[in-house]
Parts: structure tokens; C-alpha cells; sequence
């Protein structure tokens, strides 16, 4: 049962039961439908409550049924609110714990909304590419005015029911009510009972702003922080509608801007990175139900760029951090960095002083390795070679209580090799953060052969309370993001070998989406870095190719943003990256040694090689059970490495192009004299699937 129904002295209650969130399936639709009929038949019945039962109202249309004979099966939302509209009886909305999307549209149909404190009031259809589609895009302009209505549409952000309570002149919510809610909804149902003639936000206007370069101006912006999406947009032509239309004809408009873009590539995009988080969180063979460690005091060994990011995490969380360093001048300069990056959020507006107060007080400096021997998890964020993590793991062995849990943050190395520095290798786990540590979601949980599943679950649930999204890797030189990344990192020097620039590689890969082209991205996480990781790879892979401009670069000291000089040249103080003359002369030269002629590369072979070589690496990892699904890589792109979420990763963009045409792109790059052919033999899954018109997900 999807609604019940039941009818107290004179009012009928008809109950949203849908759990966990009361979706609005269709059997949850024709459910209220029902309810309405019966109490327009009882002449007992003056008035009809809608609640949600549980926690909520209703989190929304499920989502599961777009694209399916379910989702337009009557009723229809649409007819289920047009049912509300025209019921005789006056119709009362009883809004607690969360109205969103759909829900929030079923709320609007009523002739009545009263309201808990503390409800999340969200249309957040834009986050899934597509626009409300059952009328709210119409009737919150109605209720809320313009201003307000278009930035939660356009947004999706939640705002809590006692804020758009006290907005001037708003007229959403009748009534907050204290206490019980439902007894307060049935008192409110009476009083309203015999009120004729009932009101509706179908008899409301949404007046035009007054700036009449408004809804221009918001265009504007959103192309600038929804870069490449096409929902905002089209949300904004929905609103301004309102504006200049009836409500029959607003709602015609919004309709069919819902019905192109629910079945665009963009919207697919999005609802497969809405599903793959929550699939991320799930590991197959530790149980939901696996006990948890307590994770009561964290340590973390470091207080670099990487440690006091990794720290402000847990001190937002509200647990308590010991840091630690070997020397009081780099400790200190960690928790000015802390400190500093507090403030400017206090400067913003954006953190009160007493919550930044009270998270300092939760951070305790060390210089004392015995400080840390009862922590419950100890994180490490040491310089980037073994040798310096096994002296860090045989201390931490020596010194940390038994079943704390043990975790590198190392972004390449053998965790196994890590785990196997101590006596207890089923305590170690990697926790990959991805920098800066305190603003990136992505959190690359690194899965050791002796990992314990209850570490395992510990970490993910953890990962869970300081707001990370937590992502499974198996372990590999590299993991899944770095292993994949490092093609596409190589990929970009041979293009630059054949004759493109850096400029004209960032611009076409940025200009197809991604947040910042390889060579900004470079400068701005250090090419020191790579470098060292490449003077590793030629000891233990000698095999494999790298164009050697990278390291002419470095040997030059060009680091990136961090010494004024990179792939770019940078004003002090500035990070606008300005094309170098000394690098295109020092390309020149180098092509020259190679003897290889430049030619014209296009910005589709660019955006191919550069994408391609992420999807055939991804495949291979998967091949190899690195990574446990195609929407986990998917998912560590899309918050770790700037992919463009309308693209959904780098395996379903695959999908979406087709892997056959994927694979004939492969053999076409294999004949390139400068490139690795043997790189771009398709992986055996890639070419598997392609043969059998499969996909990746």
C-alpha cells in the first residue's frame, strides 16, 4: 500500500506511505487519487488532510520510472494535482521533515500547506538535468515571488520551512505548526472547512521583476557556475513564463521543456552520477550490517598542505584531532594554514566565530609521537616515498593501541607493501584525499589484501559524517584516479611532441567540459610531482613511453604556479596562466631533436586521444577488479578530476557514444608513429563489449 486512508470524525486523512522517502510512484499517485474520490463521496467529510508518514512528506517523484510506461501511466502527477485543485472539499497539505521536488508540486495543488519547523522545501530537478515538471516552475514564482522561486529552481538547494515562512507576502505555508503535526493539520482542516470560496495558487499571478533585464542577467550567470549545462537555462525560461502566461499555458511550457530534456544525454548523465554515489557506498561482500570501530579522536601525521586539510575534515565533523610533526617551525606553519583558511571563511561570512573557535579547540598539536598512542584512527600525510612511509607505519606499529585503525594517505604507492611495515596489516587502509583536502568531495578508499571488512565499513561510514564521497579502489600503482590520469597525462605530452600547444590542448578539453586542461592542471598541483613519479616509472617500467618535455620543463625549475613558471608563465601573486615564449621555444627545439615535422592537430583529435586513453585505462581496471563498478570510475572523475557532470565520466560518456566507435577511434591512433600503439590496443573488456553491443554500465 502506497497511500492509506482513514477518516478522522469529519477529516479524511489521506497518508503518503512510500518509505523511505514517500516517493511518488505511480501506486502512491493513484493512491491519493482514490482518497480524494472517497472523500468527495462521504457526506460525513468536510475536509481532507495529505500527510507523509515517517520521517517526511515527500521526497519527490521516483526517479526510477523516468523513461519507463510507469512514469506517464495515469495518474500523473498532473492529474493527481488537478484532482486536489478541483476537489470541492477544501484539501489541506500537512509539509513535515522534507517536500521536495514532486512532493513540493503535490503540496502547491492544495488549497492549504501547513508546515513543521525544521522542513527542507526543495525543487532540485535542475541537479538531475531536467525541469520541475509538474507545475513548479509555475506556481512557487506564485507563492514565493520571482527572486526567490528562481533561485531554488535553479539551484536546488533545500531552505528550511521557518525561512520561506517569514517572507514577506509569501503565501506557500498557511500556518508552522508547533508540536504535533498531524493534530495541528486536522484543527486547521476544521476551521478552514466551511471556507468558501477555497482558495488555490491557480488564481495567483507571478509579477514580473522590475529590473526587465533580470531573467538575462541570471542566464548570464548561471552559464558561468553551471558551466555546460543546458537545465538552469531552460529553468529560467520556465520562471520567466510564469511571468507572461496563464498558468494552463505555463504549465504546457514546462512540460515540454521537462520531455526534451528528460530524454537528453544530460539528464541520463546526472541521474547516473545520482545513482552511482549511492552505489559507491556499496561493497559486496561486507554486510550493511558489519560492525563499526569507534572513531572518537583522529591523529594525523603531518601538518603540510595535505595534513591540515585532512584535519579541517574531522574538526567540521566535531572530532577531535591530534596533529602531528617532527618540527615545531613546520607545525606551526600548518596551523597558520588551518587558521588562515578559517578566517577567510569567517571573513565570507560563511563559518560564525564561535563554531571556528570551537574547532580550534578541538585540534591539539604534538611534536610527541606518544601523543597519538590512543588515538582511535591515525591518518598519515608524509612525502611520497616508501621509504619514508615504512619509517612512519613501524613507528605508528610501535606506539598506537591495539585496533586503531591505521591509514596512508598515499596517492600511488603499494598499500600492501604500507600494511606489511607493521603486525597488524588488517588495521591499514588507504585514505586517499584529493587535494586541498578540506574543500575536494572525492575520498579514494584504497582496499588492502588483509584489510578487515570492518575497517573497511568504518572508513566508508566515516567518510559519510566529514562529507566525502567515498569511492573503493583495489590496490595498483595509482590506484584508479592517479593510474588513469597518468594516460591522459602522457597522452598530452605526445600531443604537444606532434605539434599542438599547451594552450591549444587546455583550450580544447576545457572548451569540451573538463574544469582545467592537463597543462593548467600541472602548474597548479605541481609538475614536480609528476616528475618525481616518472623517474620511478623508468626504473620499474622501462618499457613505457613518456615525451620527454615534461622533464625538460622541470629540469628548468618550472614547477608551475608554486615558482611563477610552468607550462605558463605567472604575474606575481597572480594565477592567470600567460602562454610562454620559452616554452614554445623550447617545444621547437625539442621536436627538432626528434626529427619530427609539427603538423595541424584538431581539437577533436585532441579531446579523442586525451578521453579515450582515460576510458581504455578505466577498462583495463575494471578487467582487473581495481575498481568494483564502470559508475565507481565514473564517480571518482566527476569529483575528483574536474569531468564534466553532463557528461556523467568517462565510461558512460563511452557508453553514450557507442563503444564501437570508441574502439575504431583506438585502431586509428594505433598507426600513429609518434604515439604508443601498443597503449591503444584495446582493453579485453573494451573490445568484448563493443563486439556485443554492450556497455560499461
Amino acid at each position: 500500500m502506497s497511500a492509506t486512508y482513514q477518516v478522522q470524525g469529519d477529516v479524511a486523512v489521506i497518508s503518503l506511505s512510500n518509505p523511505p522517502v514517500n516517493g511518488l510512484g505511480h501506486a502512491t499517485r493513484a493512491g491519493v487519487v482514490d482518497g480524494i474520490r472517497q472523500a468527495q463521496a462521504d457526506g460525513a467529510v468536510r475536509a481532507i488532510v495529505i500527510a507523509g508518514s515517517g520521517k517526511v512528506f515527500s521526497g519527490g517523484a521516483d526517479i526510477r520510472e523516468f523513461n519507463t510506461p510507469k512514469a506517464t501511466a495515469s495518474p500523473t502527477l498532473h492529474e493527481v494535482i488537478a484532482a486536489l485543485e478541483a476537489c470541492t472539499k477544501p484539501v489541506v497539505a500537512a509539509v513535515h521533515g522534507v517536500a521536495m521536488g514532486g512532493g513540493l508540486e503535490l503540496a502547491l495543488g492544495a488549497h492549504y500547506r501547513v508546515v513543521a519547523p525544521g522542513a527542507q522545501i526543495a525543487l532540485p530537478e535542475v541537479k538531475l538535468g531536467i525541469v520541475p515538471g509538474a507545475g513548479g516552475t509555475q506556481r512557487l514564482p506564485r507563492v514565493l515571488g520571482v527572486e526567490t522561486a528562481l533561485r531554488m529552481i535553479t539551484t536546488g538547494e533545500p531552505v528550511k520551512s521557518e525561512v520561506l515562512a517569514q517572507a514577506p507576502g509569501q503565501q506557500l505555508f498557511s500556518r508552522v505548526i508547533e508540536g504535533d503535526l498531524l493534530a495541528g493539520a486536522l484543527a486547521f482542516a476544521r476551521e478552514v472547512a466551511d471556507a468558501r470560496p477555497l482558495p488555490s495558487v491557480r488564481q495567483l499571478s507571478a509579477a514580473a521583476p522590475a529590473d526587465a533585464a533580470f531573467f538575462a542577467q541570471a542566464k548570464a550567470q548561471l552559464a558561468k557556475t553551471a558551466r555546460g549545462l543546458t537545465a538552469p537555462q531552460r529553468c529560467v525560461d520556465c520562471v520567466e513564463a510564469a511571468t507572461r502566461l496563464s498558468l494552463d499555458d505555463g504549465l504546457a511550457y514546462e512540460r515540454e521543456a521537462f520531455t526534451q530534456l528528460v530524454a537528453g544525454v544530460e539528464s541520463k548523465a546526472l541521474r547516473h552520477a545520482f545513482f552511482g554515489e549511492r552505489a559507491a557506498a556499496k561493497i559486496p561482500d561486507v554486510a550493511d550490517d558489519t560492525p563499526l570501530r569507534p572513531v572518537e579522536r583522529v591523529a594525523v601525521i603531518g601538518a603540510g598542505t595535505m595534513g591540515g586539510g585532512i584535519a579541517m575534515n574531522f574538526l567540521n565533523a566535531g572530532i577531535p584531532v591530534t596533529m602531528l610533526e617532527t618540527q615545531q617551525a613546520a607545525l606551526d606553519r600548518g596551523l597558520g594554514v588551518i587558521r588562515k583558511n578559517y578566517e577567510a571563511q569567517v571573513a565570507k561570512g560563511k563559518l560564525a566565530q564561535a563554531k571556528y573557535e570551537q574547532r580550534m579547540s578541538l585540534l591539539t598539536p604534538t611534536l610527541n609521537v606518544a601523543d597519538i598512542a590512543q588515538a582511535d584512527m591515525v591518518i598519515e600525510a608524509v612525502f611520497e616515498d616508501l621509504g619514508v612511509k615504512e619509517s612512519v607505519f613501524k613507528q605508528l606499529d610501535a606506539t598506537v593501541k591495539p585496533g586503531a585503525i591505521l591509514a596512508s594517505n598515499t596517492s600511488t604507492l603499494d598499500l600492501n607493501q604500507i600494511a606489511a611495515f607493521t603486525r597488524r596489516p588488517q588495521d591499514v587502509v588507504g585514505l586517499h584525499f584529493f587535494s586541498p583536502a578540506n574543500v575536494m568531495r572525492l575520498l579514494e578508499v584504497v582496499r588492502g589484501a588483509k584489510t578487515a571488512p570492518d575497517v573497511l565499513a568504518t572508513v566508508m561510514q566515516l567518510a559519510k559524517k566529514i562529507k566525502k564521497l567515498a569511492v573503493v579502489a583495489g590496490v595498483c600503482d595509482g590506484f584508479i584516479g592517479n593510474r588513469m590520469i597518468e594516460q591522459y597525462s602522457r597522452q598530452a605530452g605526445f600531443l604537444l611532441d606532434e605539434g599542438a600547444s599547451p594552450e591549444q590542448v587546455d583550450r580544447a578539453i576545457e572548451k569540451w567540459g573538463m574544469a582545467m586542461g592537463p597543462f593548467r592542471m600541472g602548474d597548479l598541483a605541481g609538475n614536480d610531482i609528476g616528475w618525481a613519479i616518472r623517474k620511478r616509472r623508468y626504473v620499474e617500467k622501462p618499457a613505457v613511453r613518456y615525451s620527454k618535455t615534461a622533464d625538460l620543463l622541470c629540469e628548468q625549475g618550472r614547477f608551475g604556479q608554486k615558482t611563477g613558471a610552468g607550462w605558463y608563465d605567472y604575474e606575481p601573486g597572480q594565477r592567470e596562466p600567460k602562454p610562454s615564449a620559452l616554452v614554445s621555444e623550447m617545444l621547437v627545439a625539442h621536436r627538432k631533436s626528434l626529427g619530427i615535422t609539427p603538423r595541424a592537430i584538431s581539437d577533436d583529435e585532441i579531446v579523442g586521444r586525451l578521453v579515450w586513453s582515460l576510458v581504455n585505462e578505466g577498462a583495463r581496471i575494471l578487467e582487473e577488479g581495481i575498481a568494483q563498478r564502470a559508475s565507481d570510475i565514473d564517480m571518482i572523475y566527476l569529483s575528483g578530476y574536474g569531468f564534466p557532470l553532463f557528461r556523467g565520466g568517462p565510461m558512460f560518456y563511452a557508453d553514450t557514444v557507442g563503444l564501437p566507435a570508441v574502439v575504431d577511434a583506438m585502431k586509428t591512433y594505433q598507426r600513429n608513429p609518434h604515439d604508443d600503439a601498443s597503449f591503444w590496443e584495446p582493453a579485453a573488456l573494451l573490445a568484448q563489449l563493443a563486439a556485443q553491443g554492450k556497455t560499461f554500465n
